[in-house]
């Protein structure tokens, strides 16, 4: 288990990039009996950069779950390895945390103590990082929300009371799960904008897992476009916009706007896989449409 930064660092980084570089080295990961299983990750490398935010992107059902299980150290991959700064990773450690789609606040708990759970639970009960916590309150703009319970707190307001719990407890690495998944539009973009700032802030290096595209080029340094179960990195695109970002110029981009109409034609043709085993018409759709997008 690596030993955790000091407050002092995650409060102010001075424009240092922070966290760990987690690799992941030809990864693959079946279920069941190995005459009936099935193989979910096949051959995956990639690696998450020192204080980079990398998002994975890939069809629905290819298999980004069960990567995140894996660089959380809850399940082990079947073959190749993973390391967390050039040393094996062996199960789940405080340098990762997980934020999930579901919320996992607990609900007989104020916003202000679930968020103190992870220091209390570790006897870190202190007045250090009781300030901690008031900071990230009023960092995601829950300082009157303190002695709310979960209940009365909207979705929005839960994802954010969920990032500061997350981050109170240091971790090199944030893992996130398509935290913002079923929140409205504009709950959404605005949760969206509260995380770039948060990161362009803290600078943890980040996994960042979802099906929205505009979203993942707003808050991405790198985009992983993911293939077809069993999965593998069909794609690695670099996302070299400035940062802070705006919304509205991304969607005027025409960088920005490259980037998406690459990205829309791979996972065009990793979604339409799912529909074509024994579809030899379907296979021919799959070839042309492929042939048109390589000449664009």
């Amino acid at each position: 288990m690596q030993k955790m930064t000091p407050v002092s660092s995650l409060k102010a980084n001075g424009g240092l990039s922070l966290g760990s570089e987690i690799s992941v080295r030809n990864v693959s990961k079946s279920y069941g009996a190995e005459q009936f299983g099935k193989q979910v990750i096949r051959n995956c490398s990639f690696t998450l950069e020192r204080g980079k935010l990398t998002v994975m992107i890939g069809p629905s059902g290819c298999g980004k779950s069960t990567l995140i299980r894996l660089l959380a150290g809850f399940e082990r991959p079947s073959s190749g390895s993973i390391s967390v700064d050039g040393k094996p990773m062996t199960g789940p450690g405080v340098d990762r945390l997980v934020v999930f789609q579901e919320t996992a606040l607990f609900p007989w708990m104020t916003a202000y103590d679930n968020i103190m759970y992870g220091p209390r639970a570790r006897g870190q009960d202190t007045p250090e990082m009781r300030d901690l916590a008031e900071t990230l309150l009023q960092k995601v703009g829950l300082s009157a929300f303190r002695k709310k319970y979960p209940s009365q707190l909207s979705g929005g307001m839960q994802r954010r009371a969920e990032l500061a719990r997350a981050m109170i407890n240091e971790p090199q690495v944030m893992i996130l799960d398509e935290p913002f998944r079923g929140l409205d539009a504009m709950t959404k973009r605005l949760m969206q904008e509260y995380y770039a700032n948060l990161y362009s802030e803290f600078q943890r290096t980040t996994f960042f897992v979802t099906t929205d595209i505009d979203e993942a080029i707003y808050l991405a340094d790198r985009i992983l476009i993911m293939t077809n179960i069993p999965t593998e990195v069909r794609a690695s695109i670099d996302v070299n916009l400035p940062r802070p970002r705006n919304v509205e110029n991304i969607t005027e981009s025409d960088e920005a706007n490259a980037i998406k109409m690459q990205a829309l034609g791979l996972l065009h043709e990793e979604a339409m896989k799912s529909f074509v085993r024994g579809s030899k018409a379907a296979a021919d759709f799959i070839e042309a449409y492929s042939k048109r997008v390589n000449k664009e």
